[in-house]
């Protein structure tokens, strides 16, 4: 007989908080002073951020009910208006500057060690793809905090789609090029454009995900639109934003912040509370729009799902 056992983060769908039911004013402006952010004024200047895509009818969609939190999900005013995007700026107010990046035409190659090498226009793939709707929480390496509702597919689908082949090792991911719209781009000193990596496992591992949408409409620029990659057990500089080109390969791409400081940012980057960055403790986090602070969980909650990913390799920097 077949027992189905709940995963972990697993609770049940009633319990989950909506979207739509937010902290209170006072929770919120407390937490604000707390972490020293200048959110509220930014939330009332904001643009109908996402108004303009395409894409709108299509969301909200189903949620999943096999990803779930414990905790409430982040204020979407809160969570849109602190973002970290260094191709348009290096400050977590780059909401407005963001809205310049043009989001269609918009395509992703898919190539390097692949049976189907292929160019396909964002559309297409929103067409070919099971979209839904997870729960996840989202850890910076920064030690902040949220919990937010992406939309989109399992990237394990766009890998079956590539049809990769025998020898291929890792995803490289690359984001789009365009200084004239993205001002951060003209920085000689970053070596754009942004890539990051994973590896084939952790690619097809079930919590890897490729958001299009959150807080149930399309992706709003500032997160990363209009396809970004979300891996909720890394931190989040892994979650490479605007994806422009996939590319299957035998050799271990190199990431952005790996390039400019490897002491500091490796290419695994899980999350672990025992392993502090350099420069701070990653022993506990704060939530964004709350006076909490939480103890950091191992692969931020998800260790049931990914440790078995990392077996032998003790001597892998898997934590930085």
């Amino acid at each position: 007989m077949y027992i189905r056992r709940p995963k972990p983060w697993a609770i049940a769908e009633s319990a989950a908080t909506s979207e739509d039911i937010f902290f209170s004013r006072r929770k919120i402006l407390t937490g604000m002073a707390a972490s020293g952010l200048a959110l509220a004024a930014a939330a009332r200047a904001r643009p109908a951020f996402g108004s303009d895509d395409p894409s709108a009818h299509l969301y909200p969609v189903e949620r999943n009910p096999r990803f779930m939190l414990d905790r409430e999900l982040t204020d979407e005013s809160i969570a849109s208006s602190y973002n970290n995007f260094y191709e348009f700026g290096s400050h977590k107010q780059i909401a407005r500057a963001a809205q310049q990046l043009e989001i269609r035409p918009w395509t992703v190659t898919i190539d390097g060690m692949v049976d189907n090498p292929q160019v396909l226009d964002i559309d297409e793939i929103l067409a070919k793809m099971p979209l839904e709707e997870r729960l996840y929480r989202l850890r910076c390496v920064e030690a902040w905090a949220m919990a937010v509702p992406w939309s989109g597919f399992a990237l394990s689908e766009l890998v079956k789609l590539a049809g990769p082949a025998p020898d291929a090792k890792y995803l490289r991911f690359e984001t789009f090029m365009n200084p004239s719209v993205a001002s951060g781009q003209k920085q000689s000193w970053y070596p754009w454009p942004y890539v990051e990596g994973l590896t084939l496992a952790e690619a097809t591992n079930e919590l890897a995900f490729m958001a299009t949408g959150v807080y149930g409409k399309p992706l709003a620029r500032q997160f990363g639109a209009p396809i970004r990659l979300v891996v909720p057990w890394k931190y989040g500089f892994k979650s490479i934003k605007s994806v422009v080109r996939i590319t299957f390969t035998d050799q271990r791409p190199v990431s952005f912040w790996e390039e400019i400081q490897g002491k500091e940012y490796g290419f695994w980057a899980n999350v672990n509370p025992e392993v502090p960055h350099p420069r701070w403790s990653q022993a506990t986090e704060q939530l964004l729009g709350t006076e909490e602070r939480r103890d950091t969980l191992l692969f931020n909650g998800y260790a049931e799902q990914v440790a078995d990913l990392y077996k032998g390799m003790e001597g892998e920097r898997l934590f930085m």
